[in-house]
């Protein structure tokens, strides 16, 4: 009998019946596999000309934080009476302070500070807030009801009092030293802002204790540590990382409203707020030594929020 594999038409007919039975396993090009959130977000924000921007400036400001000296060999606290008050000219792009020291250094040095101090608080916020809101949404019952009214004795209290308060008591406690009082105003505004933080992240454990996938894994026998780390929290990221984001700008301002109240950081700190507050009494007569430092703080807020809208935008699949 003769083999059908032998015969000329044999051929076109076999590759066909393989192609049909191997399906789209024998190309290289198969459906595309559906994207989780954070990677359907992320293919989101790329597209969107607000990300891009917000990245820009924040990569143009973490550079300048990170390397001052590639854009001034200026020493910042180099002063001479001298130059008090003198004008932008093409030795000082920004003019001299009142005590004659450089103010386009000291704004390019204050950058470093002053996002340092917006990290920390944000991640030291965000730390509490959502370790506290984790647990409250997880557990329920008496614990969510203590912790929730915890932090509502926090949230009614009034920023700027409550920072004058802590700073006033505690400053002399550090002592006059650049890192204590960092220290202080950061744990200052991190005491007073994690009640919002506790309260997303509440909300957002709420809504995943009551999942199957947590179900699933409690049945099984899985322990309450294992299910908050593994299960919950990484499904519960998004709305605080939204925040945190938006916090860091708004945390960069406080420090520099703090420090413009006289209760914040002081000189020889070199931030965007104490240089602030040692201009408002020369607003009239030399304007340039707050209009420099306002423009970076007012140019990174804007970046840091612009970033977050952005982000929230993007994890959020019925604004698309």
């Amino acid at each position: 009998m003769t083999d059908p594999a032998s015969l000329g038409t044999a051929g076109p007919l076999a590759e066909a019946s393989h192609d049909l039975v191997a399906g789209p396993a024998a190309t290289t090009d198969g459906p595309e596999r559906p994207r989780s959130l954070a990677a359907d977000a992320w293919h989101d924000l790329r597209r969107r000309p607000l990300f891009l921007l917000s990245v820009g400036l924040i990569a143009v400001l973490l550079v300048l934080a990170a390397v001052p000296q590639l854009f001034t060999s200026v020493d910042p606290s180099a002063g001479d009476l001298a130059r008090s008050r003198q004008a932008p000219s093409a030795q000082a792009w920004f003019g001299y302070d009142l005590l004659g020291r450089d103010v386009f250094a000291r704004t390019i040095h204050g950058t470093r500070v002053s996002i340092i101090v917006g990290v920390l608080a944000t991640t030291l916020t965000v730390l509490i807030g959502g370790s506290m809101g984790l647990l409250a949404g997880f557990y329920g019952g008496w614990i969510d009801g203590m912790l929730s009214r915890f932090a509502d004795v926090f949230f009614g209290l009034p920023f700027v009092l409550g920072a004058i308060v802590i700073l006033s008591t505690f400053r002399e406690s550090v002592g006059a030293g650049p890192v204590g009082i960092t220290a202080l105003v950061v744990l200052t505004m991190s005491a007073l802002s994690w009640p919002v933080t506790m309260r997303i992240m509440r909300s957002a454990a709420i809504a995943a204790r009551n999942q199957d996938y947590v179900r699933a894994a409690r049945g099984l026998g899985a322990s309450a540590p294992r299910v908050i780390w593994r299960h919950m929290l990484p499904n519960c990221l998004a709305p605080v990382l939204v925040y945190a984001t938006i916090a860091l700008g708004a945390f960069i301002g406080t420090e520099a409203t703090l420090s413009f109240l006289g209760i914040g950081l002081r000189d020889p700190v070199v931030s965007w707020g104490v240089m602030i507050s040692e201009a408002r009494d020369y607003l009239r007569v030399a304007p340039f030594l707050l209009l420099f430092p306002a423009a970076f703080l007012a140019v990174t807020v804007l970046a840091f929020v612009m970033l977050g809208d952005a982000v929230r935008e993007a994890f959020d699949p019925k604004g698309r």
